[in-house]
């Protein structure tokens, strides 16, 4: 090829070249923000990548509870009870997509505290909430709507939770208009309501075999609870329970 043909090339190629650079940086960058740092679990830097705002304790706890149970799990939604009702501390969680679906306020139970979540227990007609590791049932239409029921996999901790009724469902005590008048959500039986305006694709997001991780800092469940310390080989079999 002549000289001057392959300097034409050159100079029409030049443009398209500086064009790519910016979209090769930003593909760089955007591998290293999404590849985890010494120290923490792929999923637990996913989560704190989609939920900034969330307490990072809560993220790290989450993660390692369902890498323990189910590391293939493709919904998780994360619920934490140190935080008051008044804040948004619910997340759910798309984690094969790489999404936050939902990030909302979440009612506890009249029997867990006032504004402040406080006693949590397994225990029926406490009308206290539970934490711990849940998976998800079906939805069903009961006397507070749609509803998705709950299994609890902790013994001690949540696993009355079916027979407790303990479900997600809608309510209206959980507004921005129930916070302004009262300075709190209102309260449940023990279920974490939440708004009615996003109960039934929220539900539906989670269904059927999914996990919703309830958090707060209980110095007796953080010691005890088997998915926050399980080996890799026992995994299986306490999901499966």
């Amino acid at each position: 090829m002549p000289f001057y043909l392959r300097a034409s090339t050159a100079i029409f190629s030049l443009p398209l070249l500086l064009l790519s650079l910016p979209l090769q940086a930003a593909s760089f960058f955007a591998q290293v923000a999404s590849t985890a740092p010494p120290g923490v679990s792929p999923l637990h830097h996913q989560l704190l990548q989609l939920a900034p705002s969330a307490t990072p304790e809560a993220l790290r706890l989450a993660a390692q509870s369902l890498s323990c149970a189910d590391p293939t799990a493709e919904r998780l939604a994360v619920i934490d009870y140190s935080l008051p009702s008044t804040e948004p501390r619910l997340w759910v969680f798309d984690l094969h997509r790489h999404k936050l679906l939902f990030e909302e306020l979440v009612s506890h139970g009249q029997g867990s505290g006032d504004a402040l979540a406080e006693v949590f227990s397994n225990t029926p007609e406490s009308h206290q909430s539970s934490i711990g590791l849940f998976r998800t049932m079906n939805s069903y239409y009961g006397r507070n709507g749609y509803s998705l029921r709950l299994d609890g996999l902790e013994p001690e901790v949540n696993d009355l939770a079916f027979e407790r009724a303990i479900v997600i469902h809608g309510a209206d005590y959980v507004s921005d208009d129930f916070i302004t008048q009262t300075g709190r959500l209102g309260r449940s039986h023990g279920c974490p309501a939440v708004r009615e305006d996003i109960t039934y694709p929220l539900i539906d997001s989670l269904k059927e075999n999914q996990y919703v991780f309830a958090y707060y800092p209980d110095e007796e469940w953080l010691a005890t609870s088997q998915f926050l310390r399980c080996p890799n080989d026992n995994a299986a079999h306490l999901a499966q329970r």
